[in-house]
């Protein structure tokens, strides 16, 4: 019902990630297995001081060896889950890396095209057609300067003085006595206006 149009799903499940899986499993199982030999230690161990409280010595002997063997199983099971542990430690460590090694793949290919397109050739044209440039507006910028002589930048100086004389300059003093009475009315405004004398 899922493939509708005849294409199959692809899994992200990698053969990685099921072989981590898988040895998390057996790490489990290992864990469990730990477990029921720590219960059956402290039973037996119980079981053979009740058989020596009872006399009973060689069965408490035996007791014990077959609880010696069990401890050294014990430890095999710690070291074998350490292993396990180790391992998947590895495999998935080495996924990261697989995915740092894919990505400078990618990269170095996207530089590669970048390189294609800027060649070493072509960026020395560029830069050489620029200095060019730079060093051309130099030289207009250096006739344009170097255009005037130094009469004619005395010749500026000094207008350049006038012109601050002119605007520094004040208003001459009149010589003529000014009058000492101003007059009251002005004739102006005693003419009559144009209305009344039409009206008349």
């Amino acid at each position: 019902m899922g493939n509708l149009f005849g294409r199959k799903r692809r899994s992200r499940v990698t053969e990685q990630d099921r072989a981590v899986l898988q040895l998390k499993q057996q790490r489990d199982k290992l864990r469990q297995y730990q477990k029921r030999l720590s219960l059956g230690l402290e039973r037996e161990r119980a079981l053979a001081r009740q058989l020596l409280r009872d006399g009973k010595k060689e069965k408490a002997m035996l007791l014990l060896k077959k609880k010696r063997y069990q401890e050294q199983l014990l430890d095999k099971t710690e070291n074998q889950i350490s292993n396990l542990e180790r391992m998947v430690q590895d495999i998935e460590f080495t996924q990261i890396e697989m995915k740092v090694i894919e990505g400078l793949k990618i990269g170095n290919e996207c530089l590669n095209k970048m390189h294609q397109v800027m060649s070493i050739e072509e960026v020395e044209r560029i830069i050489g057609e620029t200095q060019d440039a730079v060093e051309y507006q130099r030289q207009i910028d250096e006739l344009l300067a170097g255009s005037l002589t130094e009469e004619d930048e005395d010749a500026i100086l000094e207008e350049l003085n006038a012109i601050t004389q002119e605007q520094l300059e004040l208003p001459e003093v009149p010589s003529e006595p000014l009058p000492e009475k101003i007059p009251e009315a002005s004739p102006i405004k005693n003419r009559p206006k144009p209305e009344l004398v039409a009206a008349s």
